[in-house]
């Protein structure tokens, strides 16, 4: 063998691994300058969007790229877990994410005809679904939120309102797919008289007054200031149009004979009561419903200068026939043909001019169902919200002594054709929608809770004034108090204390109907709990109880709670009652399952709405830093105090009474003055006020045990003034053991601790 044939002796290792370092070198800056070609493109791509498509000022643009240059490097890093998506979609949702963010926290920017972005104009941008948007934005706001807090401050989330807008967008949903049943129910879609004209002309003119409807109750629904923004208020204003267009819209294009139809029931000798009828048919209240057809027929008269007509017996052969005209406006001439159409323009630039700008959505899609925005998901779920497993309180909490399908509003009036296809039936088969469910639990505020007087029934008051002292005048200020900073106070942050404080007289009237409702709503429940109390106690005398302050203000937050969730508002929503009456998710969780148990009225959409309150209370929120719960937990087990205080977990004291009343500027005119406010208790745990900077990892093992263990199991809970006592007070009632074991106890039962 030649030297040429020979083996060759092996190159030196650092031969080897200088070309391997070369090797691996040149694949890192092959991957470094890939990655930052692709960020590149996609910089070129979102600055093009803003420049072409939106066509956004300077001063936007610039803000705009600034956020996707700092957030571009966690989108690259992230594409996988994002979403489920290609990386186009993933680009885009995130593009979208960024220009929400700009629009809502930075200067709204200007688009064409000087108008500032909308969510639609974003999402028709990026071909975005509504659906998709709400998927990825809480993801987005995670990966992004301490750049957030460094651009535009710590209180960005707040004021990206990002829950105020899925609220609105569920319920402006619910609205349009309400409307679309009613119209197609009430109204044909075409002429039906091709011969004079086509046919699709006559589709196109049906179509109008379709159209025209939504716009109309959009532009009245925007003249309500969004802090009193509610389902309620809204369904009442879109039965108003519907009024409006009953005896507006040509006779021809009606899909009922008023003379015969079943679905307008309330009739005299006069005719067909048409508010009644309306009102019973979509359970609404006469005099809401009056009062939101008066504003109706005002916005016609100031908006679209229609006076109205002053005899109205010559109408009485037209659209009016049949129909008893007290109480309803008739504008002559209103929907003809060329009177429609500059109607509808008209409402068109009112409704545009009134659109908030800063990031608000175009309600005028939700009257389309074959929107390509709205997608074919569902933001009812609560894309933004917490998960939890649910339990049936219909189970679980029922009345010892009755059922609760005995006691509880459960399936609202349905409407469907009927036999004869030109009046609608009751039928209880249809299923559940947002907003007659809604509908059916303001009618059991309305009627078992609205006429209720204002102020303690006698039972109630022989309760007070059989404690050590008479506790009237402490509870009845207590309540004015935090009902006042739950309802007219700085209650849900800048925002809202400003549109409340700015709102007009009607709204102001709203406020005032929500906080008697809760007030008698808190007097009732009080009541039958203290009677329960009493016969457990075997004695009137509830001092304990009746003078504990947390318990009190624990059930005033569930009634406004319980009043707000009837009426679905927008921006008023949990947690915000806890925020203003100084309590935690902890103590909120020790009243829920009692409440519930005490009002058998309550309807079942309420007792699902605690249910779900529960279980972020117990599953999330009652272990967050600051909850009252490690004040007993630190009692009932010793031995974790010490972390407990390291970690600054414990909760401070509640503000005080007057505290809360000179914070929100709540005025006591014709109340007792202010109850005196004693110390804390000697008893009661303190917070040492230590920052905490590291993430709470306290572990509840197993082994703790409770004599109230075999309580629950018979499904009776301890007296409640135990569950309010101080944590180091012992409980009669548990074996000697103290407040805060028996307490704790219930509460781990509930997460699924065995003890």
């Amino acid at each position: 063998m030649d030297g040429a044939d020979a083996p060759q002796p092996a190159r030196s290792g650092s031969g080897v691994t200088a070309c391997s370092t070369s090797t691996a070198q040149g694949r890192m800056n092959g991957g470094a300058n890939a990655s930052n070609n692709a960020a590149a493109a996609m910089e070129e791509r979102f600055a093009d969007v803003c420049k072409r498509k939106l066509v956004l000022d300077e001063s936007t643009t610039r803000q705009a790229m600034q956020l996707f240059k700092e957030t571009k490097i966690i989108l690259l890093s992230s594409m996988s877990s994002l979403g489920s998506g290609s990386p186009e979609e993933i680009e885009r949702s995130w593009c979208a994410c960024v220009l929400y963010c700009v629009s809502k926290l930075g200067n709204a920017g200007k688009a064409k005809e000087d108008r500032g972005i909308t969510l639609r104009q974003i999402l028709r941008a990026f071909d975005l679904k509504i659906v998709d948007f709400f998927k990825e934005m809480p993801q987005f706001c995670i990966k992004v939120g301490f750049i957030l807090t460094g651009l535009y401050g710590s209180d960005w989330e707040k004021r990206l309102e990002l829950q105020e807008l899925q609220a609105n967008l569920v319920h402006l949903c619910s609205l349009g797919r309400h409307y679309r049943r009613a119209y197609q129910e009430l109204f044909l879609l075409n002429d039906g008289k091709p011969a004079n004209n086509s046919s699709e002309l006559n589709v196109q003119q049906a179509s109008e007054y379709y159209d025209f409807g939504w716009l109309l109750f959009l532009v009245l629904r925007n003249q309500a200031s969004s802090a009193v923004k509610n389902l309620l208020t809204s369904t009442t204003e879109l039965v108003s149009v519907l009024a409006v267009l009953i005896i507006h819209i040509p006779v021809r294009l009606r899909n009922f004979s008023i003379e015969d139809s079943s679905c307008f029931a309330k009739k005299s000798d006069k005719g067909v009561n048409l508010i009644a009828s309306l009102c019973e048919r979509y359970l609404t209240s006469e005099d809401e419903l009056s009062k939101a057809l008066q504003k109706t027929n005002i916005l016609i008269k100031d908006i679209l200068k229609k006076k109205p007509c002053s005899d109205v017996s010559e109408c009485q052969q037209g659209s009016l026939s049949f129909i008893d005209p007290e109480g309803l406006t008739f504008f002559k001439n209103f929907l003809e043909e060329d009177s429609l159409k500059s109607s509808l323009q008209v409402l068109e630039k009112e409704y545009v001019n009134g659109l908030d700008t800063k990031g608000e959505l175009d309600a005028r899609m939700f009257a389309n169902e074959e929107d390509s925005l709205l997608g074919s998901g569902s933001l009812s779920g609560g894309a933004l919200k917490l998960p939890g497993t649910k339990r049936k309180y219909d189970d679980v909490m029922a009345s010892p002594t009755k059922s609760t399908a005995s006691r509880a509003p459960m399936s609202p009036p349905r409407f469907c054709p009927s036999p004869n296809g030109n009046s609608f039936c009751n039928s209880k088969m249809a299923p559940f929608t947002p907003v007659s469910t809604a509908m059916t639990t303001a009618k059991w505020l309305r009627s078992a809770i609205s006429p209720l007087p204002s102020k303690p029934s006698g039972e109630l008051l022989r309760f007070f004034s059989a404690c050590d002292k008479d506790v009237t005048d402490d509870i009845t200020c207590r309540a004015a108090i935090i009902l006042g900073a739950i309802f007219t106070g700085s209650s849900f942050g800048e925002r809202m204390c400003t549109s409340l404080r700015n709102t007009s007289g009607m709204d102001a009237i709203w406020t005032e109907q929500r906080k008697m409702e809760a007030l008698k709503l808190y007097y009732r429940v009080l009541e039958s709990m203290c009677r329960a109390e009493s016969q457990i106690l075997s004695g009137s005398n509830l001092t304990s109880l009746l003078s504990n302050e947390r318990f009190h203000r624990c059930m005033i937050a569930c009634s406004a709670e319980l009043v707000l969730a009837t009426h679905k508002t927008v921006t008023m929503m949990f947690p915000a009652v806890l925020e203003k009456t100084g309590i935690t998710a902890f103590d909120l969780s020790k009243v829920i399952e009692s409440f519930v148990r005490h009002e058998d009225s309550l309807p079942r959409e309420l007792k699902r709405h605690l249910n779900s309150l529960e279980e972020r209370l117990l599953e999330s929120m009652a272990w967050e830093k600051g909850s009252s719960m490690y004040n007993s937990l630190i009692v009932a087990r010793p031995t974790l105090s010490a972390e407990i205080n390291r970690l600054g977990l414990l909760a401070e004291p509640m503000p005080s009474l007057d505290a809360i009343a000179v914070h929100h500027d709540i005025s006591l005119g014709g109340l007792p003055p202010l109850p005196f406010h004693k110390q804390p208790d000697k008893d009661e745990v303190r917070s040492p006020k230590r920052a905490c900077t590291e993430r709470r990892n306290v572990l509840v093992d197993n082994s703790f045990r409770s004599p109230v263990k075999d309580v629950i199991k018979s499904k009776f809970l301890p007296p409640l003034q135990s569950a309010f006592a101080s944590p180091t007070r012992p409980n009669p009632a548990a074996g000697g053991e103290t407040c805060a074991e028996t307490g704790i106890g219930v509460f781990l039962s509930k997460v699924g601790y065995c003890f």
